[in-house]
């Protein structure tokens, strides 16, 4: 189950960068800019994502190997 939080924060955590460097270079980079319903919000989504990152670290973090 850690690791499985720990895969899901990176994931989580690498979408929401990219989503952030998507918005402030114009680089054409990862999933947030993509999703239709996200239009306009894709800075609130990509912080969603860092600070949901943060949180399943967390919870890996207090969680017994295995």
């Amino acid at each position: 189950m850690k690791q499985l939080l720990e895969l899901l924060g990176f994931v989580a955590l690498v979408q929401g960068v990219l989503g952030l460097v998507h918005e402030f270079t114009d680089w054409h980079v990862g999933l947030v800019q993509r999703l239709g319903f996200l239009n306009g919000h894709e800075v609130y989504a990509s912080v969603a994502l860092v600070v949901l990152a943060v949180a399943l670290f967390a919870a890996a973090e207090n969680r017994k190997p295995g």
